[in-house]
């Protein structure tokens, strides 16, 4: 917005924005090698146990030979959008200004494609920095039906993934998400509502829907990203849309019966089909 090649003073311009003038001025500085480290550590900690809060992962990091306090951690968790995964009051913290809707799965038996999907977030550790993974998960199959790469956790990444498996699979009955501002924004709920889709927030005590991604997401990153160290965005673009290509039609679950996600999305919605 701010143009310091203009024949107008950067004062003046920041007045007609009504922006400070330090914030003109402002560098970004990235983050640290030492704090990547702790990131990476971390994110493997909250992978083998993702019970774990503050306390207990500054426990495991200082075992590991980190020296961090807890104030440290805690803004790191902050950055890289995680939780502690237990029975608590809010699984994330909503936007204050956007709705959330009722929880919806109570009781209700997911046994075909298209019923239900659902989506989340992880932090993606790089060889030299970080990013975000958001993908959209169909329920009963596990199939994964579109993802996105993001270096920041706004909420348009998470919209063009909806947007996606919108667009390639039709809409699903329920889409059940936490309560994370990405997926409480006006313009992720305002695309589902808009095909009739309706909306299901987890509620309190409801931490065990987010088990199924969590279980994506380790096979993502002890099968993936942990083997390759990507380097840019775009190779891990590629490299994951190869990764979920090889989870969908050819990694076999046991909470499956031993079938590809493919097999049982495919047969689940021919079964829905011819029933119809």
């Amino acid at each position: 917005m701010i143009d310091k090649g203009q024949p107008l003073p950067v004062r003046r311009q920041a007045e007609l924005l009504d922006l400070s003038r330090s914030s003109v001025y402002y560098q970004p500085v990235g983050t640290s090698e030492a704090d990547l480290a702790l990131m990476a550590a971390m994110d493997e900690i909250h992978l083998k146990f993702p019970f774990y809060g503050i306390r207990r992962i500054r426990g495991e990091l200082l075992h590991r030979g980190f020296v961090v306090g807890r104030g440290h951690v805690a803004t790191l968790m902050r950055k890289m959008g995680m939780e502690a995964l237990y029975p608590k009051r809010r699984l994330s913290k909503p936007h204050p200004d956007h709705r959330v809707y009722p929880y919806l799965l109570r009781g209700l038996k997911v046994t075909r494609a298209g019923q239900v999907w659902t989506a989340d977030i992880t932090y993606l550790p790089m060889a030299r920095g970080f990013c975000y993974l958001t993908a959209v998960m169909d329920w009963a199959s596990r199939r994964v039906l579109s993802f996105r790469v993001s270096n920041t956790l706004d909420a348009s990444f998470c919209v063009e993934a909806l947007e996606e498996a919108l667009e390639r699979y039709g809409a699903p009955e329920i889409f059940n998400t936490d309560q994370g501002s990405q997926f409480t924004s006006e313009d992720f709920t305002g695309l589902l509502l808009s095909r009739g889709v309706r909306i299901s927030m987890d509620g309190r005590g409801r931490w065990m829907d987010n088990v199924f991604i969590e279980r994506l997401w380790r096979s993502v990153k002890y099968e993936e990203v942990y083997l390759k160290g990507y380097e840019t965005i775009p190779e891990a673009r590629r490299e994951l849309a190869a990764y979920f290509d090889f989870y969908n039609r050819r990694r076999r679950h046991q909470g499956l019966e031993d079938q590809t996600p493919d097999e049982v999305y495919w047969s689940t919605l021919q079964t829905e089909r011819t029933a119809a």
